[in-house]
């Protein structure tokens, strides 16, 4: 039969509910810590819980408790079928296993006078008593070393054992009992130990003290975990960025990981082994803090040779271009090779000025190779009309061999000049005259 029926746990938890709501800043905690002790109660078998026994169940953590709420679950809490009880222990009577049985069961009624007439008769339930009170002492102390001596979060998984195995035990002592007919037992076996209300309760109240210390150290652990994979994962991306945004980013998580670090409680383990991880990464960040100095200039020298960049690319775009604008062009390559050459090798951004550099030099080259054709163009045909020119006057003075031979010259400077030019196209049909004219002339 179960010490607390479903009943009276229902009203409990309402009001557990209730009270947890109530206080926001360890609520949920107490909350839990509550249910699960009433869950207990309602699992084992046994005598029914008394109210103290319930009360013991959430005084310390829910002082408010309502005491109307707790008598509504103390009534629901009575034992049903009782005559049934009465009925089955009277088929027992006739042994003397089940008198003893009958007298060993766990209702005041019936042990108080049997305790006070022939205790010797309960010495089941005092053996029974003693056993759960000093292995619930013993996994007290267990617990406690463990929880308040850990090296490692393993440590509190066994103390969270042990608690629990304790509380089983304490759950298993009749509290209606303590510090009055276990003298008795004392009086026969002489034993030293005190068996006290008080005690019981100090017990009680350590285990609920350890169960929130075990909380609030796994807890801080798990934030622990959290907060240096999310540095590891920051520090990653600060290595891997390739833009300045992208770096930004990476130190603003960074400099958010520290802050969480900060945040772990100091009194818990996982505490202590943050502000190890906490100095590490503050002498990890500083060091950053110069690269990412170096960084950031890097950045706005690319950043700027990039505008220069993009201003020439679109001015060669649909050639062929005069000389002046090609000029402009080459300048504008030119400068934003300057920004790149003040990168210095030792910079963070250094390689990747050096991949733009070369891409920059490559297209300047090109540039100055088109500024040279449109110059060395427009100027053999300038020549070549001046040749022209001085070709008509002379044309009439000059003997047939003297003229060709100047045309030549003329037909010669024409083709010098290169396509792709803005006077490619010009240069093309005074060619074309001037070879017509040379075979005119030819034939005579």
């Amino acid at each position: 039969m179960a010490r607390l029926t479903d009943r009276a746990f229902e009203i409990l938890r309402a009001e557990v509910d209730k009270c947890a709501a109530a206080d926001s800043l360890a609520g949920d905690v107490y909350r839990r810590m509550v249910i699960k002790r009433l869950e207990k109660l309602r699992l084992q078998n046994g005598t029914f819980a008394s109210r103290e026994e319930i009360r013991d169940t959430f005084k310390d953590e829910f002082p408010n408790f309502s005491e109307q709420a707790l008598k509504a679950a103390v009534k629901a809490n009575r034992p049903p079928g009782l005559f049934g009880k009465i009925i089955f222990a009277g088929s027992l009577l006739g042994s003397a296993a089940g008198i003893i049985w009958l007298i060993n069961l766990p209702f005041p009624m019936i042990r108080w006078p049997v305790a006070k007439t022939m205790p010797i008769l309960l010495l089941p339930s005092f053996i029974s008593m003693d056993s759960n009170y000093r292995q619930a002492i013993a996994l007290v102390e267990q617990s406690d070393q463990l929880i308040n001596k850990a090296t490692a979060v393993a440590d509190f998984d066994l103390g969270e054992i042990k608690a629990k195995e304790a509380q089983k035990h304490l759950d298993a002592l009749p509290v209606w009992f303590l510090g009055y007919y276990p003298k008795r037992y004392c009086s026969f076996f002489r034993c030293s130990w005190r068996f006290t209300v008080d005690e019981f309760e100090a017990a009680r109240k350590n285990v609920g003290r350890m169960e929130a210390q075990i909380f609030q150290q796994k807890n801080a652990f798990t934030q622990l975990n959290q907060v240096e994979q999310t540095l590891k994962a920051a520090k990653q991306e600060y290595q891997q960025a390739k833009t300045a945004a992208d770096r930004q980013k990476a130190t603003v998580n960074w400099q958010s990981a520290i802050d969480q670090l900060n945040q772990i409680p100091a009194e818990t383990l996982a505490g202590e082994t943050a502000k190890k991880t906490l100095k590490a990464a503050e002498r990890d960040f500083q060091a950053m803090g110069g690269i990412a100095t170096g960084s950031l200039q890097a950045d706005n020298l690319i950043e700027a040779a990039k505008e220069f960049a993009l201003s020439a690319a679109v001015a060669s775009q649909k050639p062929p271009h005069p000389a002046a604008q090609w000029e402009q062009i080459a300048e504008l390559w030119q400068e934003g090779i300057n920004r790149l050459k003040l990168i210095s090798v030792d910079n963070p951004g250094y390689l990747d000025a050096q991949t733009k550099l070369a891409e920059y030099q490559k297209n300047l080259g090109i540039t100055q190779i088109r500024l040279a054709a449109e110059k060395d163009s427009a100027k053999a045909l300038l020549e070549a009309k001046s040749l022209l020119a001085n070709l008509q006057k002379d044309v009439n003075s000059q003997n047939p061999g003297y003229s060709l031979s100047q045309l030549q010259q003329i037909i010669n400077q024409l083709e010098s000049v290169k396509p792709g030019t803005t006077v490619y196209p010009e240069s093309q049909k005074w060619l074309q005259s001037a070879r017509k004219k040379q075979q005119e002339w030819q034939k005579i």
